[in-house]
């Protein structure tokens, strides 16, 4: 065999292709003469080439803009004075102390995978476990409510809240025609537009689970239950004038924040807390608990501290790990279950068909996706699958079940399974308690002086553009949630001058002139 000299010889460093050939220049087509033209057969720029047109996946039609990173879960193993096993028998919440690997998305919810993230929007906050029986995806935002209540209307309100499809500018009329024509919508309408709606940055942000979820015990018991993330760093908000001078200088600031952080092994920490409450339909209550647009008072609900995450590791590759991370609402793990929230039902269909859409069919093959656990599966083919779900010693000719040919066998039920009794009419009808604006009025006047100013100034600003019977609902529903809400917005609006744009993002501050500026601020310059 010929020695090959050191020039040539591969070594672990040396570039190659996909097919493993060894890369020999990497800087120049292979042309005729030095300046072209190039021939057809440059295998190795036409694999590098084609692979860079595919190296984006569909963007995600809300959440594109986002940062993550790794980390763990610590449970405290108790609810209260009580052990949690009274309530979950979830394994991963059993036992103190037990640590449980985790990946942390957070993200800005309406614009696009590279847009500034101090705009006023909220944000997502999604939390994979990756627990001994399997993933749990606990899916959520910053605030603790959501702007409707029926899944049915989440495609119109995102199509409201995105550009408008002819000028592709957002426009804060189209927000403001759909949150108008939907009072539930006005709790959250008070948190967006108030400096709740611009968090500092992801680490000093609280999470939330905002649906309603069960949890159930070894006895087959369920009760309802909501998550909440408590920042363990305090919490930071920014008025629209701090955010729009933050961007002026770094439009990437909260990725940076909490990439930065963690380098210097300053570790960001969140505490979870949960609300519980018997399963039903709680006729007390002047709402219903199932209702997203709702909080549940913790006078009456107490949170209750149950574990802690700590993130402690940076992706080693944002695509492989931020971009192509999937997460879902129907992700539950033993002792976890569903609610009859029709906002989680329609999001559990939503977000897995999204990831099959986006990444493809074999999506949880993906190491960021997988558990951390055995798979077998009797699922096969698909785009980009690259291994059959086996189980050790299991027939490879048998992919489906049942099967006396040594096939997958099902698992024993642990522990009693939760069935609740259902009865009732299939309606196409909103829930009974609506409360469309109790909670906003509440949530008003707990806010501190400069809060409550900057929400007027922040609304007042915007709806100045909007049509006169959009300003006429916007008031009418701030006053049935407070006087001084009421009355403070229709005076202001009364004095608002009305000579701008409503293109432009949500509490921009005199962003319609931006174009006008460019113009008379630009510098001339001579053709070259």
């Amino acid at each position: 065999m010929t020695q090959q000299n050191d020039s040539t010889h591969e070594q672990d460093t040396t570039l190659t292709n996909r097919q493993g050939h060894p890369v020999t220049n990497n800087q120049n087509l292979r042309t005729v003469s030095n300046r072209g033209p190039a021939t057809l057969e440059n295998y190795d720029f036409l694999e590098k080439i084609s692979h860079f047109d595919r190296e984006r996946v569909p963007e995600r039609v809300v959440h594109a803009r986002g940062a993550g990173a790794h980390g763990y879960f610590e449970t405290y193993g108790v609810v209260g004075d009580e052990p949690i096993s009274k309530y979950t028998r979830a394994k991963v919440f059993q036992d103190k102390e037990k640590k449980t690997p985790v990946f942390v998305r957070f993200s800005t919810v309406i614009h696009g995978g590279h847009s500034p993230e101090t705009l006023r929007d909220p944000r997502g906050f999604a939390v994979k476990f990756y627990t001994e029986d399997g993933n749990w995806d606990l899916v959520g935002n910053n605030l603790k409510i959501f702007f409707i209540r029926d899944a049915m209307k989440f495609p119109d309100m995102i199509h409201a809240f995105k550009p408008d499809p002819i000028t592709n500018i957002q426009n804060v009329e189209r927000f403001f025609d759909f949150c108008a024509s939907s009072p539930e919508s006005f709790h959250m309408v008070t948190f967006v537009y108030s400096p709740w709606g611009i968090p500092a940055n992801y680490r000093m942000m609280q999470g939330s689970g905002v649906n309603t979820y069960k949890w159930v015990n070894q006895e087959g018991k369920g009760v309802l239950v909501k998550y909440h993330w408590e920042p363990l760093q305090g919490i930071k908000n920014l008025t629209q004038k701090e955010a729009e001078e933050i961007q002026q200088k770094n439009f990437n600031h909260a990725t940076q924040d909490l990439y930065d952080a963690i380098e210097r092994e300053e570790f960001p920490e969140w505490e979870l807390h949960v609300q519980i409450m018997e399963d039903g339909p709680h006729p007390e209550l002047d709402f219903d608990p199932l209702d997203d647009t709702k909080l549940w008072p913790n006078d009456q609900f107490p949170w209750y501290p149950v574990g802690k995450m700590v993130l402690n590791k940076n992706p080693e590759d944002y695509f492989a790990e931020v971009e192509q991370a999937t997460f879902g609402t129907g992700v539950l793990v033993d002792g976890l279950d569903f609610s009859d929230d029709k906002m989680l039902q329609g999001r559990t269909f939503s977000y897995s068909d999204t990831q099959r859409h986006r990444v493809g069919a074999n999506y949880l093959q993906l190491p960021i996706n997988a558990p951390k656990k055995r798979v077998a599966t009797n699922q096969s083919g698909g785009q980009m699958m690259y291994k059959r779900d086996l189980a050790p010693g299991q027939n490879p000719h048998i992919n489906y079940g049942p099967s006396m040919l040594n096939g997958l066998k099902e698992a024993t039920q642990n522990g009693k399974e939760y069935t609740p009794y259902i009865e009732g009419n299939l309606v196409r009808e909103s829930i009974d308690r609506q409360s469309n604006t109790k909670q906003a009025g509440e949530t008003y006047r707990n806010f501190e002086q400069w809060e409550r100013d900057e929400l007027l100034a922040n609304l007042i600003r915007d709806l100045a553009v909007c049509h006169m019977d959009i300003q006429n609902a916007m008031i009418a529903l701030a006053a049935e949630a407070d006087e001084e809400y009421g009355r403070l917005l229709k005076e202001g609006l009364h004095k608002a001058r009305k000579e701008s744009s409503p293109s432009k993002p949500l509490g921009n501050i005199g962003g319609d002139h931006a174009p006008q500026d460019a113009i008379d601020k630009g510098h001339n310059a001579e053709p070259y």
